[in-house]
């Protein structure tokens, strides 16, 4: 629930961006600006989305092994 709220505020968050950018006819240091911490932003979302499923991968073995340990001693 928390990775697709922070991946819809982010989606947010350049849809607005784009918009401000749009408004511009000039490419000036505000547009190169906006570019850059739109990148910014998409690879925080890509690190934040890998560490999600990283964490997720670890408690999917975490729950493995402890299925595992208890069938061995059974």
């Amino acid at each position: 629930m928390q990775k697709k709220l922070t991946t819809l505020l982010l989606a947010m968050m350049l849809g607005l961006g784009t918009l401000s950018l749009a408004a511009c006819d000039n490419d000036g240091p505000a547009e190169n600006a906006g570019e850059s911490i739109d990148n910014a932003t998409d690879d925080a979302q890509d690190s934040m989305e890998d560490a999600g499923d990283n964490i997720q991968d670890s408690m999917d073995d975490a729950g493995d092994s402890m299925e595992d340990a208890v069938e061995d001693n059974n």
